[in-house]
């Protein structure tokens, strides 16, 4: 079906089948055990708020939450604190874009719609998309655990000290805990990430429904809250010795606006998953799903508000790209929250998981039944194969960056505007009030795509040093 006759209104529902199942009025590999299972399943507004909530702040800690004060220094305040309102509310939009374009082409996934679209070459493109971002950030979530640098478009500021996690709050708790045989694996990264992966994220990664990891990303959030807070008591404690400068405070642009905007877009992405969390729900429906995602990006805004100024306000010109890195290594509320900083990685992790296992399976098998030999298989390579990873290395480098930084900025900005001037009415300019916002927003995604890969290129031109392998 091309995208002209695709088109629809908004409040059309989507299908729980594909057009293409259904010829002569007969339904075609069609699993009538799964629909009867889907139509007793789903969660409520509460689970779908915790998840995406979840999703973007999970992404927002493995990436860039931490690193938001940093980006409020190189925007300058003013203009940073506005940047953040700005961006979280092309969020909230272009989110609930992906579904009305869901609905505009009566298709049931991001991959769906983009194949209606644009035919094998968006399929493709959407799906390399979404798999790269979502693969990039488990593999980013081990990492971080352990030390060294975070992958993706924070590559050039944003690095960990070594043991900036949960192996270091460990040797801070118990300092001779190395000396003792058996429990000196717990000081040790690569057991660290091995025992937090296979015990956490592979038992929540199993599950088939999304809706049923809303209280792991409940405890996500309370994660969130207790880093957020720390930052916020702490900073009035700290010594003299570690504050920046005062008179720096109120800036109003710096001098790395784009790099701020670079992080912010990518500490907001969660339009991979953004159906997956619409089909979780009860009943879905836009009003239902508005109301989803502007909670969700409205405590996403407030807690990465606080983060950001809070830190921001104390360490002005001498805020580091992580802002834990900040506080004195001794610090036992600061040590709480590297903790929780790690420990949250591994509860976001299968909501990533979840995307991986759905592109492959919408785009090998989309004409195929649920099979929990494959469900299985699939959950178990992706997991085990980024986890190993996150073992032997502490750097990937320029690959990372490029698939992160372009990936984020597609999924987000490109292809969701892209495919709603495309299905809607073809006989309306792009500089109607209808079009304009998409036009808009297809605009910016392109420049800051541009900004990001030229970043990237120039870094890889003038490399901070070897990749770290991280065997020992």
């Amino acid at each position: 079906m091309d995208a002209s006759a695709a088109r629809r209104t908004p409040d059309t529902v989507i299908p729980m089948y594909e057009t293409d199942s259904m010829e002569n009025g007969e339904l075609r590999n069609v699993d009538l055990d799964d629909l009867a299972q889907k139509q007793w399943s789903g969660g409520g507004l509460l689970n779908s708020v915790a998840n995406m909530a979840n999703s973007i702040l999970g992404a927002d800690l493995a990436n860039t939450a931490v690193g938001l004060p940093y980006a409020v220094n190189q925007a300058g305040f003013f203009l940073g604190i506005v940047l953040l309102v700005v961006i979280c509310a092309v969020t909230d939009w272009t989110i609930r874009l992906v579904v009305i374009n869901a609905k505009l082409s009566g298709r049931t996934s991001y991959i769906e719609v983009m194949n209606s679209c644009f035919g094998p070459s968006g399929r493709a493109a959407v799906s390399f998309f979404q798999f790269s971002f979502a693969f990039g950030g488990m593999c980013a979530f081990g990492i971080i655990i352990g030390k060294c640098r975070v992958p993706g478009v924070l590559y050039s500021y944003l690095t960990f000290s070594p043991g900036d996690t949960i192996p270091h709050v460990i040797r801070s708790i118990f300092p001779t805990l190395h000396t003792i045989p058996v429990l000196s694996l717990l000081t040790n990264r690569q057991f660290i990430i091995t025992l937090c992966t296979t015990c956490v994220s592979y038992p929540l990664s199993l599950y088939r429904d999304i809706h049923k990891l809303s209280r792991a990303s409940g405890l996500a959030l309370i994660s969130m809250l207790v880093i957020v807070s720390a930052v916020l008591i702490e900073g009035s404690h700290v010594s003299p010795n570690l504050k920046g400068d005062p008179s720096k405070r109120l800036t109003v642009v710096g001098s790395g606006v784009f790099q701020a905007i670079g992080v912010m877009s990518f500490a907001f992405v969660c339009h991979h998953n953004s159906l997956l969390i619409y089909g979780s729900l009860k009943t879905p429906t836009l009003d239902r799903f508005a109301q989803v995602t502007r909670i969700s990006t409205i405590i996403s805004l407030v807690a990465c508000c606080t983060l950001a100024i809070s830190g921001f306000w104390v360490f002005t010109d001498r805020t580091q790209g992580n802002i834990l890195n900040n506080f004195s290594g001794n610090d036992a509320l600061i040590n709480v929250a590297r903790f929780c900083f790690g420990l949250n990685m591994f509860t976001t992790l299968p909501l990533e998981l979840f995307v991986c296992r759905e592109v492959i399976e919408q785009y090998f098998f989309s004409h195929e039944s649920y099979n929990i030999q494959r469900h299985v298989f699939f959950t178990s390579t992706i997991l085990f194969s980024s986890m190993l990873l996150s073992l032997i290395t502490c750097d990937l480098g320029v690959t990372l960056e490029i698939t992160g930084g372009v990936s984020a900025t597609a999924l987000a900005y490109i292809f969701p505007a892209a495919c709603y001037l495309k299905l809607t009415d073809p006989h309306v300019p792009w500089h109607s009030r209808a079009k304009l916002p998409a036009a808009a927003c297809l605009a910016f995604g392109v420049a800051v795509m541009t900004v990001s890969l030229l970043q990237v290129i120039q870094r890889a031109y003038m490399p901070l040093g070897e990749p770290k392998m991280c065997m020992a």
